[in-house]
């Protein structure tokens, strides 16, 4: 498996990981900023989203790049996109952040 697959792979793995951290009641605390108060369980999942978005970039440089298209990677890619973004409208929509008649719009 090349580094583009790989890297596809842990994206989808990364999912779960958000959905645990922003999903699952946790208390780890907050951070404020400036008049803005965040829990830290909220930014955690704001990291691994913006990390699994940017492995979704690096991916497909590197297999432009380097000539590592596959087959795999031609269907496994885009799959773990939606994936990502759709458990995250999810994720937002049921804890009333996002109406949901804009996710049915977007989606």
């Amino acid at each position: 498996m090349n580094l583009p697959n790989k890297l596809t792979v842990l994206r989808i793995f990364m999912i779960p990981i958000f959905i645990i951290i922003v999903s699952v009641p946790m208390d780890w605390g907050t951070i404020s900023f400036g008049d803005t108060t965040l829990a830290v369980t909220q930014l955690v999942g704001a990291i691994i989203f913006a990390v699994a978005s940017f492995t979704d970039w690096l991916d497909g440089k590197i297999a432009r790049a380097q000539g590592l298209v596959t087959n795999f990677g031609k269907f496994a890619d885009p799959l773990a996109d939606k994936m990502l973004v759709m458990t995250a409208f999810i994720v937002l929509v049921g804890q009333g952040k996002v109406p949901a008649w804009i996710v049915a719009i977007i989606v």
